[in-house]
């Protein structure tokens, strides 16, 4: 089968796994890859594609537990704001906790030195989804990498 081209802005954080992302998916219903899944699976592409645009936080650790959940509660501007203060707590010398859509993801900033912060997140998944809370160490990553992929994201949201 032809992949399925997905667009959108996604901000993934972590070295592999155990990672976290936050993500809008964008499908275009004109894909060759996604009418042929359509057909496939008997539905016209418009529902196989679902609603697009809507935002996600997926997590994913390395013993196989994860979650994805949508937060269609989010908007742009609050993944932008997000973003930008994730940049800034990378800018900091000290350790810093970012929430974002009321505590659904929780992530921890701690200066690990030599260019490098440590991450951690805590994602709670909205009352209405199963599951509780997960924990995941996202390692200790390259700050200038870290700055990289996040005005990267910052551009896609324009």
């Amino acid at each position: 089968m032809s992949p399925i081209v997905v667009g959108g802005p996604a901000l993934f954080l972590g070295d592999g796994t155990p990672c976290v992302a936050l993500v809008r998916p964008e499908l275009d219903v004109n894909d060759p890859g996604l009418r042929l899944a359509a057909e496939q699976a008997g539905v016209t592409p418009e529902e196989f594609a679902g609603e697009s645009g809507v935002w996600q936080v997926m997590a994913d650790r390395t013993d196989g537990e994860g979650r994805t959940f949508e937060l269609p509660e989010l908007a742009d501007g609050d993944a932008a704001v997000f973003a930008d203060e994730l940049l800034i707590g990378l800018s900091g010398t000290g350790d810093c906790e970012l929430e974002l859509a009321d505590g659904v993801l929780v992530l921890t900033v701690t200066s690990a030195g030599e260019g490098r912060s440590a991450l951690a997140a805590r994602v709670v998944p909205p009352a209405a989804e199963e599951g509780g809370p997960l924990d995941l160490e996202l390692g200790t990553l390259p700050v200038a990498e870290l700055r990289d992929e996040i005005a990267a994201f910052r551009r896609s949201l324009a």
